[in-house]
């Protein structure tokens, strides 16, 4: 139940996760596309404005221009009557008249299109004006078609007269719009005074990153560019300039943006930023509370393993005190001396072997507890390995193993604590001894690496797994065996060898491979 639990838990906190990150990355990705159709409306405002301008401007100097030249000739406009328009109005109960005429007259200032383009003096720029009279007769039979404009004095005259702006307007546009598309382009418009309009209409839309622009007379290229433009059609926002009286253009504006993307991104950068950061604290406290759950896991099995270990260990030494107990209890043997002590050595040496194993447990919490005091004085190596060997002479002696030594290191001498230093090779030797399935066969090697001593344990052992090469020195930590059931042990030996080597300032590792033995290195400095 626990294991599915534990199961059901990862897998809702990876999917969160997960979630969690794709929400994120759908996020950005709405986001960046809302900056880049906002990009591209502003853009396009932008040129649509500047083309606006380009012509206004085109325009009112044109008219500039030209009222500069129609004040200079001084000469009075020569006057044609174009049209006259005539409205009679008559009420037949009350016999009142309303006559209403308007008079169209053009007014020649005599300036041809050949001031401003040689291609047009035969165009010439007239103004309009319009003269409107309305007359009132009341009690009038005698008016009609024939009797208008003679000597019949109305009772109510209105007159109004003045320049008609809207036609002189649209008959001065048309004319200039024709003159202005025989001029060349760079005859209309300057490259500076295009970025100059560009740049600032930009600006006033928040687009400021670099841009290149180009105008393109028909498809081609016209001198009216930037340097580091480049036609682009896919990449580039382009608007027809210059438009002709017929709403046709042979011109066409095109701006392009080589840092587009990073100008996008950098709007997005502080709030992405965040998320990211975020995102990244999410990540690390899953895999923090992930990592804890399988270390929790991984420390319940241990502590199982470790007390079915423990209570294994004990077992056969209680049940073989009791039975010694029991024999000497047996009036029989109690007369015995020399079974008595058989016995007693008996009770001694499994006491000794529950006593030795308590120890190793409470010589370990005290050095994660930092409570193990630990004197260090300068030995020489050699001597320590051959205590260590003294010390596991009989129960080599027992399997019929041997050991032998290859001590070609010159300088031997270290700061280290005898005792505990013994103990680390005994152990060593003890598990090159006890994963032997054949006869033990080991070998130990000395040398000198600068200021370093080597110190190698070789064995003909089982070999182990590069899993457990890895994990081989993590306490409890126990590999499996497989036929070989007489190997018996805590999994403590390895991360006290390593706990008391690492406190003499020095390196543990093992190198293995399945079916062909270990061999345990390591490397101590030596004292200057």
């Amino acid at each position: 139940m626990n294991k599915l639990f534990f199961r059901i838990l990862v897998l809702l906190m990876s999917l969160s996760l997960i979630g969690i990150i794709l929400v994120q990355v759908f996020w950005f990705n709405s986001s960046f596309k809302n900056n880049d159709e906002q990009f591209k409306y502003h853009v396009t405002q932008v040129i649509g404005n500047v083309a606006d301008k380009l012509e206004q401007q085109e325009e009112y100097s044109f008219y500039d221009k030209y009222n500069r030249i129609k004040d200079s000739t001084g000469k009075i406009p020569k006057k044609e009557d174009l049209l006259e328009v005539l409205y009679v109005q008559r009420n037949t109960k009350t016999n009142k008249t309303i006559v209403y005429s308007n008079t169209l007259t053009s007014e020649d200032y005599d300036i041809s299109g050949s001031l401003f383009n040689k291609k047009f003096s035969s165009e010439r720029f007239k103004n309009f004006s319009s003269k409107r009279v309305t007359e009132v007769y009341n009690n009038n039979n005698n008016i009609d078609n024939n009797t208008l404009g003679q000597s019949i004095i109305p009772d109510l005259k209105i007159e109004k007269s003045g320049s008609l702006d809207i036609l002189n307007k649209v008959q001065q546009q048309i004319q200039y719009k024709d003159i202005a598309s025989l001029t060349p382009i760079e005859g209309r418009i300057t490259k500076d005074k295009l970025q100059k309009l560009l740049k600032k209409e930009l600006e006033e839309y928040g687009v400021k990153t670099k841009f290149e622009f180009g105008v393109l007379n028909s498809g081609l290229a016209t001198k009216i560019k930037s340097d580091g433009f480049h036609y682009d059609k896919d990449a580039s926002y382009h608007i027809p300039i210059y438009t002709d009286n017929e709403g046709n253009s042979k011109y066409e504006l095109f701006i392009t943006f080589p840092h587009k993307k990073k100008f996008l991104l950098s709007e997005l950068l502080s709030i992405t930023i965040l998320s990211i950061i975020f995102t990244l604290i999410i990540i690390i406290a899953y895999t923090s509370a992930l990592n804890q759950l399988l270390r929790q896991k991984h420390i319940s099995e241990i502590k199982t393993d470790f007390i079915n270990n423990m209570t294994h260990e004990f077992k056969t030494p209680i049940a073989t005190i009791n039975l010694a107990l029991d024999a000497i209890r047996n009036p029989k043997i109690i007369e015995d001396k020399e079974k008595v002590f058989r016995y007693l050595q008996m009770i001694r040496d499994e006491n000794k072997r529950m006593h030795a194993q308590v120890e190793n447990v409470l010589r370990i919490s005290k050095l994660e507890k930092r409570e193990l005091d630990i004197t260090k004085e300068p030995t020489a190596i050699h001597d320590i390995i051959d205590d260590a060997i003294e010390h596991v002479n009989l129960i080599l002696e027992d399997r019929h193993g041997s050991v032998v030594k290859h001590l070609n290191a010159a300088r031997t001498t270290c700061l280290v604590n005898e005792v505990h230093f013994t103990n680390v090779l005994v152990n060593i030797l003890e598990n090159a001894i006890k994963y032997s399935p054949d006869v033990p066969e080991i070998e130990i090697f000395t040398e000198n690496v600068k200021d370093m001593i080597l110190i190698k344990v070789k064995d003909n052992g089982l070999g182990m797994s590069k899993i457990a090469q890895k994990r081989v020195f993590e306490k409890f930590y126990r590999e499996h065996t497989g036929d070989l059931h007489n190997v018996k042990g805590h999994g403590l030996g390895l991360a006290y060898v390593k706990r008391i080597v690492e406190d003499h300032n020095g390196q543990v590792y093992v190198e293995s491979e399945k079916g062909k033995g270990s061999t345990f290195i390591i490397k101590i400095p030596l004292i200057n």
